[in-house]
């Protein structure tokens, strides 16, 4: 693959990386080089999504890291639903079946030499998507003991493990919620992972679905996810769940909406750019999802792809597509202006491949 490092090198800058004991009396601890706002190493992969939902809840593939591997990449995001091991009417009920599928992808990450980032797409009393928990994890005090229960368990699970080899991403797109209410749910969860494993290095998403950052999580000494999903019209054209998007011109990139541009240049002031201000004082900031639907148009969402996979680049930062395989991805995506290549029983856009192994 071109302009990235080689797998020997990345292996052995990995194997340098240290984690640092807290500073002071606080809960801020010091961010090893594998996790600094400007780290030579590039977390660069996808989004696997075998328990996104509990409606799939399928063992995860071995063939997907072997694959990633091949690639050149070296990230996997895992969004996991906890109903597919729990659920809202039992909270500290743990199915050990499910569990053992998830230890499973964590040990394919570590053979292939991926690193395994562990999200909770749904947590007790919160997700992005419907249906709504029964309680607020931002509000309720049993929701929050709850999802508190969950993370202490993955640490205790995972403990032993280094950070350079599985990461935890606690909650996946809060939306309009004030920061001091966030931070306190986040504090809170940190303690618990911390509680049973003081090393594990922890990422938290932006508010307002990933796209805000926040200062008042900084002194926790973890990181912060954000998304490049903007504009939506490019992003989001046609997607069903997507309100109004039915209705939506045809995109182009640069974008044109109502006398306003959207281009590069937009992209690294107003959706990098809040975020490079924690970069910059050395907070590690990744993209924790991405990419365009499979109803805009092709030559369109590459170029719009190619502008952000240029900017995080310079930057240093990593990104994980949503996602490997369906409609946002690079096999099996659906498409109806790609042609596709035939590769081990899927359909591979190898355009869209070779850009992401450019950047």
């Amino acid at each position: 693959m071109q302009n990235t490092m080689d797998r020997r090198s990345f292996l052995h800058l990995l194997a340098g990386a240290t984690l640092l004991g807290a500073v002071g009396t606080g809960c801020r601890k010091t961010q090893p080089d594998l996790f600094s706002g400007h780290s030579t190493t590039r977390l660069r992969g996808f989004n696997l999504l075998e328990k996104f939902t509990d409606s799939r809840n399928a063992p995860f593939r071995e063939s997907d890291f072997a694959l990633i591997k091949e690639w050149g990449f070296n990230f996997v995001r895992l969004p996991l639903s906890y109903w597919c091991w729990s659920g809202p009417d039992d909270w500290y009920r743990m199915d050990e079946s499910v569990l053992r599928e998830i230890d499973q992808a964590v040990e394919y990450g570590r053979q292939y030499g991926v690193h395994v980032n562990i999200n909770f797409h749904r947590a007790p009393g919160y997700c992005v998507n419907q249906p709504a928990e029964p309680k607020n994890l931002w509000e309720d005090a049993d929701a929050l003991d709850a999802a508190a229960f969950h993370w202490k368990h993955f640490a205790e699970r995972y403990q032993g493990i280094p950070s350079r080899e599985v990461s935890f991403d606690l909650v996946n797109e809060p939306a309009v919620i004030p920061q001091e209410q966030y931070t306190r749910v986040v504090s809170r969860l940190v303690s618990d992972i911390r509680e049973a494993d003081p090393d594990r290095f922890i990422i938290a998403d932006g508010l307002r679905w990933g796209r805000q950052p926040v200062p008042s999580l900084v002194d926790l000494g973890i990181g912060q996810s954000t998304r490049g999903y903007d504009p939506m019209r490019v992003s989001h054209y046609q997607a069903s769940w997507v309100d109004a998007s039915q209705n939506w011109d045809r995109p182009a990139w640069p974008l044109q909406v109502n006398g306003e541009v959207w281009d590069g240049d937009r992209l690294r002031k107003e959706i990098v750019g809040p975020f490079l201000e924690l970069a910059n004082k050395g907070v590690f900031v990744h993209v924790g999802e991405w990419g365009a639907y499979n109803k805009t148009p092709h030559d369109v969402a590459l170029a719009w792809m190619e502008d952000f996979l240029r900017i995080w680049k310079d930057v240093g930062w990593g990104w994980a597509l949503w996602n490997l395989r369906g409609s946002f991805g690079i096999l099996d995506s659906g498409r109806e202006d790609v042609d596709y290549e035939a590769f081990r029983d899927n359909q591979l856009d190898r355009q869209m491949l070779e850009l992401l192994q450019r950047y």
